[in-house]
């Protein structure tokens, strides 16, 4: 496969929608003219690549419609990465197409449009990051940590209730109200990390796996207690 395989499928699919197509004017592979309209220009390669993006926004100083068009993939794998490539190039200002080359009429997908970017504020996600990041005492994790679990205001809370049941079994709403944790039953019942068991109805206590958590996030139960 070529790069110059990509150029007369857009250039058909170009001219299918009233454009005039030309190949290699002042270093763009494809530029596309329609009446008075500003400039089409598409880049090709064979992936989507770093180099392919910064050649797509160099092309901005000429026009607001630059394209990057690569060979369409197969499978699950194919359809994330496009996904994924899509919403990079719509922060970017950059269309994205590709182009299907296994098939006997090639076909040309636009998956999104040149065009400036305006995102779409999640009310919902705004509301959880302030609400966690309220909850959330001290700042117990490292900026791109992996080898240890991320700790969240719930696992906080979890280690709260840990160390209550220490001191032997206890019911959800007597620790709701010692240590101020709301939703002590949901975490009991749910049981997310394996830490807690039900020893009779409304009844609960710290299995070894608990009191090993607390060995491990020691620093934090210290923080927590502090």
């Amino acid at each position: 496969m070529k790069e110059t395989d990509l150029y007369a499928p857009i250039k058909t699919y170009l001219e299918g929608q009233g454009y005039e197509v030309k190949a290699e004017v002042k270093d763009c592979d494809l530029v596309a003219m329609r009446g008075v309209e500003d400039p089409v220009i598409v880049e090709l390669k064979l992936s989507l690549s770093l180099a392919l993006l910064m050649q797509g926004i160099d092309r901005q100083s000429m026009t607001d419609a630059v394209y990057v068009a690569v060979p369409a993939g197969k499978g699950k794998r194919w359809v994330s990465q496009v996904k994924d490539a899509a919403k990079l190039c719509r922060r970017l200002g950059l269309g994205l197409i590709s182009v299907r080359l296994d098939a006997v009429t090639p076909s040309v997908l636009v998956h999104c449009d040149a065009g400036p970017y305006r995102p779409r504020k999640v009310k919902l996600r705004k509301n959880a990051l302030l609400k966690e990041f309220e909850r959330r005492v001290g700042d117990p994790n490292t900026g791109g940590q992996t080898r240890r679990k991320i700790i969240t205001a719930y696992r906080q809370d979890a280690l709260r209730i840990a160390v209550a049941l220490t001191d032997g079994p206890n019911k959800p709403r007597i620790l709701a109200e010692i240590l101020g944790v709301e939703r002590a039953a949901g975490i009991l019942q749910a049981d997310h990390y394996g830490w807690f068991q039900r020893v009779e109805r409304g009844v609960y206590e710290l299995r070894p796996s608990g009191h090993a958590a607390l060995k491990t996030y020691a620093d934090v139960v210290k923080a927590l207690q502090g």
